[in-house]
């Protein structure tokens, strides 16, 4: 068994932590507030500090790039993350798994896939772009070992505002009241699920196959999240009270007051037309696919229940 370390113990990074602590592994699970799950060594440290991050790393097979910054703050907070990253990496020789996303690619014209050119139309997803070439290029130098996975929308257990299907989603549906979504509820689009996500990073730490590249969580076949609501309110049991468009106007006005929701307006495309991953590359070379949609929304809809039943 070896040594792994994980930076963020948000929704992806405590399940990391979880999952590779279930196959033995000795786990530091990083993040500015020192919390996470049960059985895992938890220390409180700034991401950006890598002095610390290399006295944590020293020994590790592999060191995970989980660290989510607040949307609005990502041209602040990045740069600093990422370059200490890297360092650390670099510093330990510990392999470097970097959690990515699809803003990289920018508007897509088909199903996305890893070979397509990255194309930002943002200066936050020129940011992700900068962080990933920086990296590529540290790899190809003979400096680091480095690979990035990256998911559609994450849904499932344990996901909450920062998700489309998380707590503006479920709850309403299980209560009888219509979603608001800000798109178009009839487009296709792709959703990961956040078990599978930990599931790609930690096969993508192990498996000597997966440096020098980017790679696609396997994630099931596009559905729009129309059909999500109809298929979560057949597994549940109850009535299905539809999605609703939330005008835009209503976003951009709500933005003016929500720094979360006026950065809606730089991922606008991703709900207005397709937006749909391919995820073929991981699937066949690591024999991993994605969950079902029924399984996966299943899981969730426990998982939501649960949670309601404790509050009440």
């Amino acid at each position: 068994m070896g040594k792994h370390v994980i930076v963020g113990a948000g929704q992806v990074g405590s399940q990391v932590a979880t999952l590779l602590a279930g196959q033995g592994h000795e786990i530091v699970l990083v993040s500015r507030s020192g919390s996470g799950p049960a059985g895992v060594e938890k220390v409180a440290a700034d991401a950006s500090d890598s002095a610390a991050l290399i006295r944590l790393t020293r020994g590790a097979d592999a060191i995970y790039n989980c660290v989510n910054p607040l949307y609005h703050r990502w041209m602040q907070d990045w740069p600093p993350i990422a370059d200490s990253l890297l360092a650390t990496a670099e510093a330990t020789g510990a392999g470097y798994v970097i959690l990515g996303n699809l803003y990289v690619y920018g508007p897509p014209s088909g199903p996305m896939r890893e070979s397509d050119p990255l194309r930002p139309t943002s200066e936050k997803a020129g940011v992700r772009v900068r962080m990933w070439q920086d990296a590529l290029a540290a790899h190809e130098a003979g400096r680091i070992r480095v690979t990035e996975v990256r998911g559609s929308d994450y849904f499932g257990p344990g996901c909450l505002d920062q998700s489309h299907l998380g707590d503006r989603f479920v709850p309403r549906l299980l209560a009888g009241k219509p979603v608001r979504f800000a798109g178009d509820p009839a487009q296709p689009h792709s959703w990961t699920y956040v078990p599978d996500v930990a599931r790609a990073l930690v096969t993508a730490a192990t498996d000597d196959r997966s440096w020098g590249r980017a790679w696609h969580v396997p994630t099931a076949p596009a559905m729009s999240a129309r059909e999500v609501a109809e298929r979560l309110c057949a597994l549940a049991g109850v009535p299905d009270p539809g999605v609703k468009v939330m005008p835009h106007w209503l976003i951009r006005a709500a933005g003016t007051v929500s720094p979360m929701l006026g950065e809606l307006e730089h991922v606008r495309y991703q709900f207005v037309s397709p937006f749909v991953i391919d995820s073929t590359d991981f699937q066949s070379t690591f024999g991993m696919a994605p969950t079902s949609m029924d399984e996966a929304l299943a899981a969730t809809l426990a998982w939501w229940r649960d949670r309601l039943a404790t509050a009440a």
